[in-house]
């Protein structure tokens, strides 16, 4: 029988950011960067042989896209992002990688309404990879539109799918897939697994998952995932 791996839960998943940056000193946006240069470093051992069009949302799951399009560019890939949200209202972290791109002159196009899916659609079909950037940790409940078409239309491309942290539409506690959730190919989680993970319907939408290090020192890491036991 398989050793269950270390997990932590929506709580503890924030506990360890925030113990990260309060009592460390490590930034938010260097665990952020540290997230995105991770699963871009994963994409490129998986292989990376077209395009890759990286699927945002507004939150830190989104900001960890913008730096997984930086850091494709940087190393010569095609890349886009397909950000679904007005950029006015991304904020923090999220926002800083956002107006990094802008002003690297990588591709964004901005998709913001359910009328949008199909132009969406077309951008999947073209692309050799999806990257899933739409729905972190956070998350809870049903994918709400325009997210529900956006998966929609992941899922039904045919592409392969990289999820970010957990597929969007996973309740990163239960592991409840609401409808729709998206079907990963692989998942590039941070730091450690999620509790969600662990059950039993998830595998199917997980695909093969990869733990990234974002950074966290080891003494810290154990710290709080000892209060998941």
């Amino acid at each position: 029988m398989s050793e269950v791996p270390p997990v932590l839960d929506r709580k503890l998943a924030r506990e360890l950011d925030r113990r990260a940056s309060e009592e460390l000193g490590i930034p938010s946006i260097v665990l952020m960067e540290n997230a995105g240069r991770g699963a871009a470093d994963l994409l490129c051992r998986l292989g990376i042989n077209g395009l890759v069009l990286i699927c945002c949302g507004r939150g830190n799951n989104a900001g960890d896209g913008f730096v997984v399009a930086r850091h494709l560019d940087l190393r010569g890939y095609p890349v886009k992002v397909a950000l679904w949200a007005d950029p006015a209202t991304l904020t923090g972290d999220a926002d800083v990688n956002y107006h990094i791109l802008l002003r690297s002159g990588i591709p964004i196009e901005v998709f913001l309404t359910e009328s949008d899916s199909e132009r969406f659609a077309e951008e999947c079909r073209q692309a050799a990879w999806i990257v899933d950037a739409l729905l972190g940790t956070g998350s809870a409940g049903k994918p709400r539109p325009p997210l529900n078409r956006a998966i929609e239309a992941m899922n039904a491309s045919g592409v392969p799918i990289l999820a970010l942290d957990l597929p969007s539409g996973l309740d990163c506690d239960t592991g409840e897939a609401f409808n729709p959730t998206v079907r990963a190919t692989y998942t590039c989680t941070f730091a450690a697994w999620k509790k969600g993970f662990l059950a039993p319907n998830a595998k199917q939408y997980l695909g093969q998952v990869h733990v990234a290090d974002i950074g966290i020192p080891r003494k810290l890491l154990q710290e709080v995932l000892g209060h998941a036991k």
